[in-house]
């Protein structure tokens, strides 16, 4: 293998030259790279999923049931991506009318916000209603070697005046490993409420809350799970597969070396997916709705897209027509496959006969991604995921229900991740945990026009290490605590965030820090350190240099 190495190494220097490959760290870089790509595991060839098989008739009409719940869920979803907001792709070229429909046939929240702005601990929110304070998961687990493999990527990359990605001495990766980063078994989650109902529970896609047998979606509530295994759409040599690789990003870097086309189903061994996972893990879904026509159930459609790697199906690639620059295209292509999806699985609901008495909730886990390269994909917010301003969690939140939901309702108070799992329970009939504090509330009433909603100083919280945040009513403060920046918004007044106030009303921020520190006080130890602290520009992407005076923070995760 060493061999190998050495010989790859030396092909590079001599095909690129001594000019573009005769330092350090480039050598470094293709040594890494090589030694990631070591680390792929067997993959078995596709297999058919089997799925647990309901009654062949039912118990009573579909009407008279606890209603199905089917929710859908996207990763790195940008506001803008959506057309429902008036946006959309590449200046709106790329419409998401099955996105639209669902949202016009219910509620749209206006101001719904992620648990975070990253992965992991935003998806705990939704299962559990919790803030990290109490669960211990604030930091998004990280594949093993790749913090240790991000900054030496990042040292090949001119990013400016931006200061360098620092590994966290104290995260030691042997004494906890990437697969036991999880959400302890003792948290209750919303598939395990509703297994007391008799909910049949499923989940298909990304889970990112554990991958040791004691975290995975089967041991916390999920009767059967099609768990993602590493996160290829497609092998990146597939005929039908565009890929967009991004070069300024040590992240993708990392990925396109690791990353296998892979999922595992029921604890299985990892196999070959049916094709495009967008598409076929929408496939499987139709199959889920079918098999438990007859009984109530609960899918937990948690997509992919849009997450990098950026990988289209060839055939989307060509719908969307001639954009620029091919990353954009790509990414629209993606876009175009979840729209799709979301209009297969309501198409299935209605053929179903399920579709008046199925609540669908839709959204994403935290917004998009300034490592993409893509300026405009949460417009018009500020921020990106990796930061705490709006743009990195602002995000849709739509509520379909027939039954009790009326089209065209729009609710502009702020809701939060932590409110999904208390408001399914709620429409299902299932009382809350007694034994633990449920941070969230209960978003039926303001849905169906029949009641008020209320929270502890009508604050919500966020919170990554040092950098921690508070919107309460209409006034939200930041402090990273890492360069002690303080930013202060009024988001009536200014949504997008422009004009830091924290100089003008100190007595706001003095009333907000204090709610932070009650909400801090009692709070359970992070499960483990984070790993990294990373600088991450608010108002430019990844692919942009910083310059001196730009607005960045530091996100220890």
């Amino acid at each position: 293998m060493l061999r190998k190495i050495l010989i790859a190494v030396l092909t590079l220097i001599v095909i690129g030259g001594a000019a573009g490959w005769f330092n350090r760290n480039a050598i470094m870089t293709a040594l890494l790279m090589r030694r990631i790509e070591a680390t792929k595991e067997y993959v078995e060839p596709t297999r058919e999923v089997v799925w647990d098989q309901g009654p062949a008739t039912a118990d009573a009409p579909a009407a008279e049931r606890p209603p199905n719940v089917v929710f859908i869920l996207f990763d790195d979803f940008g506001y803008n991506d959506l057309s429902t907001f008036g946006g959309g792709v590449a200046g709106g070229k790329v419409p998401t009318p099955n996105i639209d429909k669902l949202a016009a046939e219910g509620a749209i929240f206006n101001q719904a916000y992620s648990g975070t702005s990253t992965c992991a601990p935003s998806r705990a929110m939704l299962m559990t209603g919790r803030y990290p304070t109490r669960t211990g998961f604030e930091f998004t687990p990280i594949p093993d070697g790749m913090a240790k493999a991000l900054p030496i990527f990042a040292a090949g990359m001119d990013r400016g005046a931006l200061p360098p990605t620092v590994f966290n001495p104290e995260f030691d990766e042997e004494k906890m490993p990437f697969k036991n980063q999880g959400l302890p078994g003792s948290e209750v989650t919303i598939a395990e409420l509703l297994k007391t109902k008799g909910y049949h529970t499923v989940h298909i896609g990304k889970w990112h809350l554990g991958e040791a047998a004691e975290f995975k979606a089967n041991a916390q509530g999920f009767d059967e799970s099609l768990n993602m295994h590493n996160g290829m759409y497609l092998p990146e040599d597939d005929p039908n597969v565009v890929n967009a690789k991004l070069d300024f990003d040590p992240i993708d870097k990392f990925f396109w070396a690791k990353l296998q086309f892979a999922a595992t189903f029921n604890g299985s061994k990892p196999f070959e997916p049916g094709g495009y996972i967008t598409d076929w893990w929408t496939d499987q879904s139709l199959k889920v709705i079918e098999a438990n026509r007859n009984r109530p159930f609960f899918l937990y459609m948690a997509h992919w897209g849009v997450h990098t790697p950026l990988q289209a199906t060839r055939e989307d690639f060509e719908a969307v027509g001639d954009i620029k620059p091919h990353r954009l295209r790509v990414y629209a292509a993606m876009v175009r496959a979840l729209d799709r999806s979301v209009g297969r699985i309501m198409a299935k609901l209605d053929e179903e006969g399920l579709a008046d008495n199925t609540i669908v909730v839709l959204s994403s886990d935290n917004g998009g991604a300034g490592y993409v390269g893509l300026p405009d994909i949460n417009a018009p917010y500020r921020g990106w995921k990796i930061t705490l301003f709006e743009g990195g969690i602002r995000v849709p939140m739509f509520v379909r229900w027939p039954k009790a939901i009326k089209p065209g309702t729009r609710i502009d108070t702020p809701v939060a991740h932590i409110d999904v799992l208390p408001t399914l329970a709620s429409a299902a009939g299932v009382p809350l945990p007694a034994d633990r504090i449920i941070d969230g509330r209960d978003m039926l009433p303001l849905a169906t026009g029949r009641g008020a909603f209320s929270r502890p100083n009508n604050a919500i919280f966020w919170q990554s290490g040092a950098y921690r945040v508070v919107r309460a009513g209409d006034w939200k403060l930041q402090i990273d605590g890492t360069r002690k920046k303080t930013w202060l918004f009024d988001l009536a007044a200014d949504p997008t965030e422009k004009t830091n106030l924290a100089r003008n009303r100190p007595d706001k921020v003095a009333e907000l820090t204090q709610l932070l520190a009650a909400h801090r006080k009692g709070a359970v130890k992070p499960l483990y350190p984070f790993k990294l602290a990373s600088p991450v520009m608010v108002d430019k992407t990844e692919a942009q240099k910083a310059l001196p005076g730009d607005e960045y923070v530091i996100w220890p995760n």
